[in-house]
């Protein structure tokens, strides 16, 4: 993985890059306290300490950030669901990154590169919303991350920022790094509390809603890695500046991480306005196909995302349009198909890797993945039966939305539905004589 930050852009700074400027000023990783001090490192803690809590809650709302974890959901809005107050007893702020989407890497650049923007992060959303701990569900692959934001958290400790009585303000506040045991379910936020108390990853009922009844059943604040490392910016300089970075493009705030995998001529990641266009994406920062090759068709935020066509590149790459055009935004890390490949084994490979993540709970997805990728399959070898292409088009509903305990199987159908949607040829191709 080649990771390419701010590929062809200048002016970077703080005042237009808010998650990146830091990595591309020192020109290196951010890994000692002292250089991430010298970087504006740990002012935001530093004013939010000096605000009430619910005023930093008003101005992280007023800024429109949305979940980049994919489901976009407003992050003010969740935090203002959490119980305040004196009588609200112990509260829990996890971040998750339990980064497992397949073409998705940019939670694992953050960390790896700028443990201390994490860490400060954690400590000012816990204030807000008066969690005195929290945890780093970390991905358990990501062992260098786990090692940087461990190192970050003993030099933050030694500075005073984390423990008893921070900065003087009264406020107690402990954070821990937890490694997960490799498992895609465990992005499903209850999936993920049930983990970090040594339950089996399953999903809970919702609801309560883990604002209520999360972590040990205690009010419990659940954030991505991105969405919560937009957070020290937004205190520092406010509502207003960070939705201005949208530029126009969209009508949500910020920047994104986006991202390209597959066989583009350049693969990494870039901090750009929201709203960003996939044809800008591609073929001004990824500079096109790699030579000899085509684009057929893409996903627009990872695997659990629908295809897209080429026609759609020039759709802004934010969450309302994307959903409009019968897809999801996702992580915004797109993976382009080339005209060179098989499409019914690509969305083979995707469910089969849905199909080993499945936690089993329920029937649909238990047994409805493995049931289409023994039809795929067939389809692949040519040895598809009549009705085989009918049977998967059933199965995209009976495992779609409302039909599942989560959102694990929906996601896996998402592919597989705008395949048979855009190339039936292909599939039919697959159908014994």
């Amino acid at each position: 993985m080649t990771s390419n930050i701010n590929v062809g852009l200048t002016n970077v700074g703080p005042e237009t890059h808010p998650l990146t400027w830091r990595y591309t000023k020192a020109g290196k990783s951010v890994l000692t306290i002292q250089d991430y001090e010298a970087l504006e490192g740990y002012s935001a803690l530093k004013k939010a300490i000096a605000m009430q809590p619910t005023d930093v809650q008003a101005e992280v709302k007023a800024s429109n950030l949305r979940g980049r974890g994919g489901a976009g959901f407003p992050t003010g809005i969740k935090w203002s669901l959490i119980p305040m107050g004196p009588d609200a007893g112990q509260k829990y702020l996890v971040c998750n990154a339990d980064e497992m989407e397949p073409g998705t890497f940019k939670d694992r650049f953050l960390m790896e590169e700028l443990p201390h923007q994490l860490v400060e992060a954690m400590i000012t959303a816990a204030y807000a919303i008066g969690a005195t701990k929290g945890y780093i569900f970390l991905r358990g692959e990501y062992v260098l991350a786990g090692e940087r934001l461990n190192a970050a958290i003993q030099q933050a400790t030694a500075a005073g920022y984390i423990g008893e009585n921070i900065l003087g303000s009264g406020f107690n506040f402990e954070l821990h790094v937890h490694l997960g045991a490799g498992r895609y379910i465990c992005g499903e936020e209850t999936a993920l509390i049930n983990c970090l108390e040594g339950r089996r990853a399953n999903p809970r009922t919702k609801p309560p809603f883990p604002q209520q009844a999360g972590a040990w059943g205690k009010p419990t604040i659940v954030n991505n890695v991105e969405t919560l490392m937009n957070i020290p910016a937004i205190v520092l300089r406010g509502a207003d500046w960070f939705k201005g970075l949208s530029q126009g493009k969209s009508p949500d705030a910020g920047t994104k991480m986006y991202g390209i995998s597959g066989r583009a001529k350049i693969t990494g990641l870039w901090e750009l306005p929201i709203g960003t266009t996939g044809r800008e994406l591609l073929y001004t920062h990824g500079g096109g196909m790699a030579d000899g090759y085509e684009l057929m068709c893409w996903l627009p935020g990872g695997a659990s995302t629908d295809f897209l066509m080429p026609e759609h590149l020039d759709l802004a790459m934010d969450y309302d349009t994307i959903m409009k055009a019968g897809s999801r935004m996702g992580t915004a890390l797109i993976m382009v198909v080339d005209d060179k490949q098989n499409i019914v084994s690509a969305v083979r490979n995707l469910e089969q890797f849905f199909a080993r993540e499945s936690c089993g709970w329920c029937t649909p997805c238990r047994d409805g993945l493995p049931w289409t990728v023994k039809l795929l399959q067939s389809i692949e070898a040519g040895t598809g039966q009549e009705g085989d292409i009918a049977t998967l088009q059933q199965l995209t509903r009976f495992l779609g939305p409302g039909k599942t305990f989560c959102a694990h199987a929906p996601g896996a159908m998402e592919p597989l539905q705008s395949a048979l949607k855009f190339f039936p040829a292909e599939f039919a191709k697959g159908i014994k004589a």
